[in-house]
């Protein structure tokens, strides 16, 4: 099989790993790709940057399946468009794009097939937003309702905060007007985890649960980033969390999905949040998380093209996935000075006795040697027999990945309570 798969980023290129490792898959095509990927077995980049473009590569060179790594061109409709011209292409269409294009979409979406989640209002207008932010408890969540590269969520711990969020995000459009509608959302306590998992439309099946580390410095303190580290399994997603999540986020979503007539045949991803009063659902994303995707696929034993093809062929309900009894550690090397400015086109060395997967993420290829071209650079994927053993081959590893100005995190699965 020849695959086109989108994207550029850390989890297109374990995307791109993941595949290569079939039997079923000749060819890749990483379109634009990184570094990563440009070196990767059975993987070329080719220069392609728009919808329009992605189309004409797959009719051109009879591309067998597209899949989508980012969210934004799932949202415009890529999925729509390669379906109307007869090709095979994995991921949601516009409508169930939604799910992540619009946060206000999704609360109504939750509401009306009662899937828990926390309350909220909705506004377009600043005024009666500040009115509403001058009377709730606190703290509150204040949310850019369209996409913002992760970074549209805002955790607000007094009045003063929402106000200056607000004025961000409606006023001097900070997101190009995915701040100009807004969801101001009731806090909630507890443990994140984050909840990878496949659909054909009839069945949905989970991955194995995760833990991103949001926050650029240890402790989790600091300014929130794409994310700086996972780790797999969750250690809080119990049994009964599980169970939970299926009966009150999974089943009604699947149920919606239906009555709402989505063309989706692609990745649902659920962010949860575990509290003392029950499991909530904080977001929906309709695509696989990153860095959550680096540590997820490590794990996986199944063949991904299997699974991507059940899903194709509406036959999700025959698929088995099978996940290796292990826990995996993935540690973000950043650029110094991300999330806020920083440099690129720095040299990265990488020694050669790594037992982790090293994964590009920010970085390309320049006659033949790989520099820095973004904010997270790398990730270093590592698993053990239990989660210790993980964190500290990933963290042995990280050491021999060197680049001037290099940040990482030292408490990637340590600070496993918040």
């Amino acid at each position: 099989m020849k695959l086109l798969v989108i994207g550029s980023g850390g989890r297109e290129h374990a995307i791109a790993w993941k595949l290569s490792k079939s039997n079923k898959v000749d060819e890749i095509y990483c379109a634009p790709g990184n570094g990563g990927t440009a070196l990767e077995e059975k993987c070329i980049n080719v220069n392609l940057n728009s919808i329009d473009e992605y189309l004409s590569f797959a009719k051109e060179n009879k591309i067998d399946v597209t899949v989508v790594g980012p969210e934004a061109p799932l949202v415009e409709g890529i999925v729509d468009t390669f379906k109307k011209e007869g090709l095979k292409i994995f991921g949601p269409d516009k409508k169930g794009a939604l799910l992540e294009g619009s946060k206000a979409f999704a609360k109504e979406f939750m509401k009306k097939y009662g899937v828990k989640t926390a309350e909220y209002e909705t506004f377009t207008d600043f005024e009666k937003a500040k009115e509403y932010i001058r009377n709730c408890a606190y703290p509150v969540v204040v949310k850019a309702d369209g996409l913002a590269a992760g970074k549209g969520v805002v955790i607000c711990e007094e009045e003063a905060d929402a106000q200056k969020a607000l004025e961000d995000f409606m006023v001097k459009d900070v997101f190009n007007g995915s701040g100009k509608k807004i969801v101001i959302e009731e806090f909630l306590n507890g443990v994140e985890a984050s909840i990878l998992s496949i659909t054909d439309g009839e069945t949905i099946i989970p991955f194995i649960s995760s833990k991103d580390h949001k926050q650029i410095y240890d402790g989790n303190k600091g300014p929130n980033t794409g994310g700086m580290g996972v780790i797999a399994p969750n250690p809080y997603c119990s049994d009964e969390v599980i169970k939970e999540f299926k009966e009150n986020i999974l089943e009604p979503t699947l149920k919606g999905i239906k009555n709402e007539a989505m063309d989706y045949i692609g990745v649902i991803f659920f962010g949860i949040m575990i509290t003392e009063k029950g499991v909530y659902l904080l977001e929906y994303n309709v695509r696989m998380g990153d860095p959550e995707t680096q540590a997820v696929l490590y794990l996986m034993e199944s063949d991904l093209m299997d699974i991507i093809m059940g899903a194709l062929n509406k036959d999700l309900a025959n698929i088995n996935i099978k996940w290796e009894n292990k826990h995996s550690c993935c540690v973000v090397v950043a650029s110094e000075g991300y999330p806020s400015s920083y440099k690129k086109g720095y040299p990265i060395e990488i020694e050669d006795n790594l037992e982790s997967k090293v994964i590009a993420a920010g970085a390309k290829l320049e006659e033949g040697k790989l520099v820095t071209n973004g904010g997270r650079v790398l990730c270093v994927v590592a698993k053990g027999d239990s989660l210790d053993s993980a964190r500290e081959k990933a963290y042995r590893d990280v050491e021999k990945v060197k680049f001037q100005g290099n940040y990482y995190r030292k408490d990637i699965g340590e600070l496993i309570n918040n």
